[in-house]
């Protein structure tokens, strides 16, 4: 059963990422659903969702099958996206290579392969209670309309930072995981073409 503060979490994680979507379709190609396109290669962040005491989502992206000789080449392309991913700060719990077949007309089928990241992270390391204390106290000391953190379902002021946090916390997360993967299709492929 979900506690309140995963059911507040879950929402202001949704915020966070339904912003950032916002943001990357804007910068990028827009694409159907929660879905971007750039430099050919489409990419996916799901809704976040809450599993057990931590905020878990994905980020896809396609594998540029139409730039790869065959069979093995995938695989490679696969391997070195994992190792590059597994290299930097913010790991995935889980890499997986997933085949997708889609029919969109019922008339002919697409298959397509994708890189799927598995990101998790405990709902502790979403916030920093120094700074909710000091954000507090700022706002006590001098208050000001401006500063009031939104109405997001908290009961209270210190509530609304906490939810703020960590509603920039996961913003700052996925984009840096999606540029993350961005950067490794970008040297991969560029080694491919050589």
């Amino acid at each position: 059963m979900s506690t309140l503060k995963g059911i507040l979490f879950n929402q202001a994680a949704s915020d966070a990422i339904n912003g950032l979507i916002e943001t990357l379709q804007t910068k990028y190609t827009k694409k159907k659903g929660r879905r971007f396109n750039n430099a050919n290669i489409t990419y996916e962040i799901s809704r976040p969702h809450l599993k057990g005491n931590a905020l878990e989502f994905e980020i896809s992206s396609k594998i540029p099958e139409d730039e790869i000789k065959d069979e093995k080449a995938m695989k490679t392309f696969f391997q070195e996206i994992k190792k590059k991913v597994n290299s930097g700060k913010n790991k995935p719990i889980s890499i997986e290579m997933e085949n997708i077949v889609w029919d969109s007309k019922k008339d002919s089928e697409k298959e397509r392969d994708y890189v799927k990241l598995l990101y998790s992270y405990p709902l502790d390391d979403l916030f920093d209670n120094k700074k909710v204390q000091e954000a507090y106290e700022n706002m006590r000391s001098s208050p000001k309309e401006e500063d009031l953190p939104p109405a997001t379902g908290a009961m209270t002021v210190a509530g609304g930072i906490v939810l703020k946090q960590v509603r920039e916390t996961i913003h700052d997360i996925g984009m840096n995981n999606i540029d993350q993967l961005m950067e490794a299709n970008k040297t991969i492929r560029a080694k491919l073409k050589k």
